[in-house]
């Protein structure tokens, strides 16, 4: 293995360890902390990662550092965080305890909170960077972990983050920097409220984006996202190559052109599936208030309200209570009204 600052993904999920995957197979030395599940799992069958672009890369199970406690942290110059936004709190505690002060943590979260409850729950005694994952990854099981949709990863430009960025290269384990890192998070997160049309939908990514309905519903929450950010005198960054003030029109289009022109120039394969999707899939709580919630709870601060998001954000709670998915009608009645 070459060299690099050693890093420890803290929160090895899916995303995690397609990110440390990848990061190893370039050659930095990495740890992987997560469940025990995931590390029984990559023990036995080692690390597989894939791509939309038939990228693969295998890992044998005796060349993966996985481990299901906090240890790791002390050794690592470099956190890379992609925890569940609701166990940032419980993260910072850990970090606190066992990783050593001056270490630089990049938050690959969603929502745009997190940085700001790190950097409380850590005291100063950290360096807090905010980074972005624009990308989805499922776990296919037996260690296989696939990437589905095109997209870079983005950290804030510092001296740890440029360090860690030559040190990647370029390929699967790129990483991008950025000045202007609140305007990403804020570009994601719209995008990202499609997670949650897609996991009430049920349904892949594909077959989701391909009925109207469920685009009406993402398409009404930016739309009212963006005019509660332009209230909020907040811009947010182009995420991709389409701006966020053009997406909520091009997704509102009919399906005739939705699906023949857009839909197949968006780089989606049929494996790909929103985390919140996995999360009801798996019993887990989601992050659905760190993204819609987010958004009622700007429109609070401006005493605004903001109905889709809050509508959206109360049956994803009703789905995580064992709610079934609902059909194409069925969500844009319940969310839009209509």
């Amino acid at each position: 293995m070459s060299g690099g600052p050693r890093i420890a993904v803290f929160g090895a999920g899916s995303v995690g360890c397609f990110i440390g995957g990848a990061w190893q197979a370039a050659g930095l030395p990495v740890t992987l902390i997560g469940r025990p599940k995931l590390s029984q799992d990559i023990d036995r069958y080692g690390l597989t990662l894939s791509d939309y672009t038939g990228w693969r890369v295998e890992i044998g199970p005796g060349d993966v550092d996985y481990r299901c406690g906090p240890e790791g942290l002390d050794e690592a110059e470099i956190i890379a965080l992609t925890v569940k936004s609701g166990d940032t709190g419980k993260a910072a505690d850990e970090i606190a305890a066992h990783a050593r002060p001056g270490t630089l943590v990049i938050s690959f979260q969603n929502g745009v909170s997190n940085v700001d409850m790190l950097e409380k729950g850590l005291g100063g005694r950290f360096e807090v960077a905010r980074g972005m994952v624009p990308f989805n990854v499922a776990y296919l099981g037996k260690g296989q972990f696939h990437k589905g949709v095109a997209g870079e990863l983005y950290a804030e430009q510092r001296k740890g983050t440029r360090a860690l960025a030559e040190a990647a290269g370029s390929g699967p384990a790129a990483l991008k920097l950025s000045s202007d890192m609140l305007g990403l998070a804020w570009g994601k997160l719209l995008i990202n409220l499609n997670n949650a049309v897609n996991a009430l939908s049920g349904k892949t990514l594909q077959d989701e984006l391909r009925r109207r309905d469920y685009r009406r519903v993402f398409a009404a929450s930016m739309r009212e996202g963006l005019d509660l950010l332009k209230r909020a005198d907040i811009e947010p960054a182009t995420v991709g190559p389409i701006s966020p003030h053009v997406l909520p029109r091009m997704v509102d289009s009919p399906d005739w052109i939705f699906n023949n022109v857009f839909l197949r120039q968006w780089k989606i394969d049929a494996k790909a599936r929103s985390s919140m999707a996995d999360d009801l899939a798996a019993g887990r709580k989601t992050e659905v208030d760190y993204l819609n919630g987010e958004l009622v709870g700007l429109a609070e601060r401006l005493q605004r309200d903001a109905p889709v998001n809050r509508a959206i954000t109360e049956l994803v709670h009703k789905a995580e209570a064992g709610a079934p998915p609902l059909s194409p009608k069925a969500l844009r009645q319940a969310a839009l009204g209509g």
